[in-house]
């Protein structure tokens, strides 16, 4: 997001678009999500009840309001007034007590002053976009006492428009590159730390209009790193039109994704 020129903080101050990512979070897919990757969790020895939870980059509960359900007390760290106000319509109030809803940028927070220094049982980072460069991995681990938990991209980035897309305005099939996952592990290893991974493919299909597609358009190339310019945004706009008059468009998104559970301490959090 940084490189394509987009400030993570800010992805969600419209409504819109911090509505329909929640309502994805909260959805059946988005439920049975949290549920895989929170039962891959426990299955590496972590438990949830009566421990503390660090939830970097919360937006609007997806996993906090989970791990409170497990009986964890959650400190979910989310910058966006948005996402956070979402959540905090969102949180039962049998759980209101559980979850402290903290509206700060990871990328500002001093783990020392805040006294969160090996605070957390678990730290967690899901596809935040906080977690970029090993300093903010190492603040992540330096929050935690006995595991942290951290998902990102582990191959290329799959888009079925935009693949679509790249011959109309004359781009050439993105290069394989390196993936952020695999230097997070390189560097773990490197500095001697136990974990565990798990690298999965998942995909997501979304229906929208022809509109939402334009419109959509100028975000998807500066993410991608395609052309902006007018003359590609045109052609762009061009083909949709004449390809799906009067019909509905199908994306498929996803891509390979990597989970790293580091494990500060040689023992089992139960």
């Amino acid at each position: 997001m940084l490189r394509a020129g987009m400030n993570p903080i800010h992805s969600f101050d419209s409504f819109e678009k911090a509505k329909s990512f929640h309502d994805q979070a909260f959805s059946e897919e988005g439920r049975k999500r949290a549920t895989r990757i929170m039962r891959w969790i426990q299955s590496q020895g972590v438990s949830f009840d009566k421990n503390s939870v660090l939830d970097i980059g919360a937006a609007s509960g997806g996993f906090s309001i989970p791990f409170a359900q497990h009986g964890a007390k959650v400190t979910a760290l989310e910058p966006s007034k948005m996402l956070t106000a979402l959540m905090k319509n969102h949180v039962p109030s049998s759980l209101k007590g559980s979850i402290d809803i903290v509206q700060v940028p990871f990328e500002n927070v001093d783990v020392e002053e805040r006294g969160w220094k090996e605070k957390f049982d678990l730290v967690f980072a899901s596809m935040c976009p906080a977690i970029f460069g090993w300093e903010m991995v190492e603040k992540a681990l330096a929050s935690a006492s006995k595991f942290c938990y951290i998902s990102t991209i582990a191959g290329p980035k799959e888009h079925s428009l935009i693949q679509e897309l790249r011959p109309v305005i004359g781009v050439e099939e993105e290069q394989v590159q390196t993936s952020d996952m695999f230097y997070i592990m390189q560097l773990l290893n490197i500095y001697g730390y136990s974990f565990q991974t798990l690298i999965t493919r998942e995909t997501q299909t979304a229906v929208m209009s022809l509109d939402e597609a334009v419109k959509n358009t100028l975000g998807w190339f500066s993410f991608f790193g395609l052309p902006t310019d007018n003359e590609s945004l045109q052609k762009a706009e061009k083909y949709l039109r004449k390809t799906y008059s009067g019909k509905k468009i199908e994306v498929r998104q996803g891509g390979r994704f990597g989970k790293v559970l580091v494990r500060l301490k040689d023992q089992s959090m139960g």
